[in-house]
């Protein structure tokens, strides 16, 4: 008899670490995972739609952020800790640069119809957080999506879309009314959630218990206003 597939789906920003971390743990859990196969899909979130095209440096947006500049940095080297110990550098260094994220789902929503949107997730990930570039400069951008055989026109016109923006946002609206306020959020098979950057054993308990059961698992997060980070 053949198993139904997992459905896993995962609600995010690029410029969300326990995101980075969270992504590492279930990539964890289903290199160790021997039941059903797992369908994994990723989804939009903002954590803070009013960045300006501009960006932040670092110091602006962590004291617009937190107010000091100082309480940041327990919560920087405990993030630098974790990812070392799931494969993530995180670079909190001066030439970070905190940008308005929608751009970057709008060339991801056209890379989900081409069939490499986790790719590019993972490496919007490393440019954002291990790598410091600017994911504001339409050049980088361009540079970035080269890495995947699409030439700067293709780049710049999606970039331009207002039709995919407003797919984006729709989307992002869809998971805010279903209650999803911080990420990463994780829905398995439409029903099951587990909220925040879970150990591997979480995931697979849940994978082994996904029907009938409902259950909210709560976990460290990034939220638009919270001081987790």
């Amino acid at each position: 008899m053949q198993q139904e597939t997992i459905k896993v789906a995962i609600v995010s920003d690029v410029a969300c670490p326990w995101c980075y971390v969270g992504k590492r743990r279930l990539e964890t859990a289903l290199k160790e995972w021997k039941g059903a196969p797992v369908e994994v899909t990723w989804h939009p979130f903002q954590l803070d739609p009013n960045i300006p095209e501009s960006g932040f440096d670092r110091d602006t947006y962590l004291t617009n952020k937190f107010g000091d500049l100082e309480r940041t940095k327990e919560m920087t080297d405990r993030l630098t800790k974790i990812g070392a110990e799931e494969g993530i550098t995180f670079n909190f260094g001066d030439k970070w640069l905190a940008v308005n994220t929608l751009p970057l789902h709008q060339l991801m929503h056209v890379a989900e119809e081409e069939g490499f949107k986790a790719a590019l997730k993972e490496r919007f990930l490393k440019a954002y957080f291990d790598e410091n570039l600017h994911l504001n400069d339409t050049k980088v951008l361009i540079k970035v999506m080269s890495e995947y055989g699409w030439d700067a026109e293709k780049t710049t016109q999606i970039l331009a879309d207002d039709n995919i923006a407003y797919a984006v946002k729709q989307e992002i609206a869809h998971y805010q009314q279903r209650g999803v306020t911080g990420v990463p959020f994780f829905i398995i098979n439409d029903k099951y959630g587990i909220s925040g950057a879970q150990p591997p054993s979480v995931f697979l308990d849940a994978f082994a218990s996904v029907a009938p059961t409902e259950n909210i698992v709560q976990g460290e997060s990034c939220e638009p206003d919270s001081e987790n980070c």
